[in-house]
């Protein structure tokens, strides 16, 4: 809008009439803009899911404040430019001024000699176009695809696991060993640690860890790396297993699992996941694209049972309840007497010391009472046995179930990491019994590869059929569409230069550009059509007029759209890996179809106008 009166004014129309003229002049251009922007953001409103969850926010506050630009466009803006803008004499500009002008009037004059030469090459410009269509589709299939990305938040999460046999003072010595290790690192500043059965640890053989970094500019490494460099040093612990992650802002995850992703495999029959799971579990530890993988399966710890010989109990007089109370006695923190003061009380728990609990053969030392009292060693009449037993049983909708869990290798995506799970599993061969499925995270990526794919085709649908009512016409829609399959290129092209994944936050930053690139054909196209009703150009003449008066703004809004984008791409703070890949499809999608479009647009417009005169003709 601003453009369009300064441009009046400077032609030396006073700055009400230039206000009134531009914005006439205008004002379709921008209810069809804001009209197909909002049609993007449609489909995103009726996605469910959890990435819908995530897109709803988003389109409606974009949504609104498209509105509200409209609205201050049409409104305030002229308003403001008739009382602000005044026309500046060519003697009275600064040099500034001069420079700048000079410099786009050159800039203009060279892109039309440009365009005047694609003109009368229309059918090369032709195959360049549908070239790019097909290019879209191959870089999507190559590009890698990912759900979101791994950020820096200054935190590790750490899980450990030992023999599932193992005692406490044992898994203490074991934690705290780890702990020495992982603290002398350079990059790390704190930790917290802790074991022991609750509502975060099931069994005993396992502890958690909070590793807490130093701010990033005081250290080397980012988390995944210090990760990496952590691993050699803590594998020379004895004993116990540090799986660890990075602590993420955004997560989806129902319960926290030793590594990042997570695979579960389910059965009514739990000797199957028993057979089957530790096979899976070597298979997949030998696929490149994974690290760490891990497996939820408790099935090694012991158990000690105690045998009665009934007929040696019987001759010497001890009951089996008498066994009981022995047992209760020196393992069971029976609570014998409380102590009362003024303040306090006390309870008085009796056990035996540590020193005779140590192994299940000190239970062979107890002694029971027997006939007329006498005390009878435990071993005469019973004997000690070990056996193997689940230490957890974990289900997934009532039926048991194992979760197998896993990292990305460095340089591996998540899609390929499906993949290749998904490769591993067929040729093991399960049996029909068990039922594999992703969770967490990973099984929002296999929905969003659906879903995204979906989504774009239900965007570019919403914007044709409210471009179509706003233009009545079948054909110009089309011709402002065709500018999406640069924008397609160009942000692929930038994920791929970028080394990163196409995922929620790039399909985030496609959409907007779907919203954003479309607008320089809509000034193309509006003006070659008032052009050709108004002043009775031909097509070729009206869009060429077209394509050089508004150069100036489309080069404008794209600049402003990129100088935007830029800081997304190329900040550095914590936990800006999310943000890259927005920053990345945009800065990329906006170069490329700022390029392809300004020579592309026209001749798809004759093209079209071609083919319309024919069917008007037949």
């Amino acid at each position: 809008m601003i453009e369009n009166i300064a441009r009046y004014v400077e032609e030396g129309e006073s700055p009400m009439q230039a206000a009134l003229k531009g914005a006439k002049q205008i004002g379709f251009t921008i209810i069809s803009l804001t009209f197909s922007l909002i049609a993007v953001l449609i489909p995103l409103l009726f996605m469910g899911d959890v990435v819908g969850r995530l897109f709803r926010e988003f389109a409606i506050t974009l949504a609104i404040a498209i509105l509200i630009s409209a609205f201050v466009s049409l409104t305030l803006t002229p308003m403001m430019c008739a009382r602000l803008l005044k026309h500046v004499p060519e003697a009275e500009q600064g040099r500034f001024y001069k420079v700048m002008g000079n410099f786009f009037d050159r800039v203009i004059a060279r892109y039309g000699v440009m365009l005047q030469w694609v003109l009368d090459r229309q059918g090369l410009t032709l195959v360049v176009a549908v070239g790019t269509l097909a290019l879209t589709a191959l870089l999507y299939v190559f590009v890698p695809k990912g759900f979101f990305p791994v950020q820096d938040t200054g935190a590790i999460q750490g899980i450990t696991e030992a023999a599932q046999s193992i005692s406490f003072d044992a898994m203490s010595q074991r934690q705290q060993a780890l702990a020495e290790v992982v603290l002398k690192d350079p990059a790390v500043a704190s930790l917290s640690s802790f074991i022991g059965v609750d509502g975060s640890n099931a069994t005993l053989n396992s502890g958690r860890m909070m590793i807490n970094l130093k701010p990033l500019a005081e250290r080397d490494a980012s988390a995944g790396e210090v990760i990496r460099r952590l691993t050699p040093e803590v594998r020379k612990v004895a004993g116990i297993t540090l799986y660890m992650q990075p602590v993420q802002d955004l997560s989806i995850e129902d319960k926290v699992s030793r590594t990042q992703y997570q695979f579960s495999l389910q059965s009514p029959d739990s000797a199957a996941l028993t057979e089957w799971v530790p096979r899976l579990v070597e298979r997949l530890k030998g696929l490149p694209q994974l690290a760490d993988v891990a497996s939820d399966l408790q099935d090694k710890g012991l158990q000690a049972w105690l045998e009665i010989d009934r007929a040696s109990a019987s001759r010497l007089g001890v009951s089996t309840a008498a066994i009981d109370n022995a047992l209760y006695n020196a393992y069971g923190q029976r609570l014998v007497s409380t102590i009362f003061t003024q303040a306090t009380q006390y309870r008085v728990v009796l056990e035996v010391k540590p020193e005779f609990r140590s192994s299940p053969a000190a239970i062979a030392n107890l002694y029971v009472p027997g006939t007329g009292g006498a005390q009878v060693p435990l071993s005469a009449v019973a004997r000690v046995v070990e056996r193997p037993a689940m230490l957890a049983v974990n289900h997934i909708g009532q039926f048991p179930a194992v979760t197998l869990s896993f990292n990305l290798a460095p340089g591996a995506s998540l899609g390929a990491a499906v993949e290749a799970i998904r490769s591993a599993e067929a040729e093991l061969g399960l049996p029909a019994s068990i039922e594999t499925s992703f969770q967490g995270a990973a099984l929002a990526f296999q929905a969003s590869l659906t879903n995204t794919l979906l989504l774009i085709l239900a965007a570019v649908v919403t914007m044709y059929i409210v471009l179509g009512v706003l233009y009545e016409s079948y054909i110009h829609p089309v011709t402002i569409l065709s500018t999406l399959p640069s924008a397609g290129v160009g942000a692929l092209l930038a994920l791929l230069v970028a080394r990163s994944e196409l995922g929620i936050v790039g399909i985030i930053g496609i959409v907007l550009l779907i919203g954003i690139v479309k607008k320089n054909a809509i000034m193309m196209i509006d003006f070659a059509l008032d052009a050709e009703r108004r002043e009775g150009l031909e097509p070729r003449e009206a869009i060429y007029q077209a394509c050089l008066l508004r150069f100036r703004p489309i080069l404008m809004t794209t600049l402003a759209a990129l100088l935007g984008a830029l800081p997304l791409m190329l900040g550095s703070g914590v936990g800006s890996e999310l943000r890259h890949p927005l920053g990345v499809t945009m800065v990329g999608g906006l170069l490329v179809s700022q390029v392809l479009t300004l020579f592309t647009t026209p001749v798809i417009y004759l093209a079209f106008d071609r083919l319309a005169r024919r069917g008007r003709a037949a």
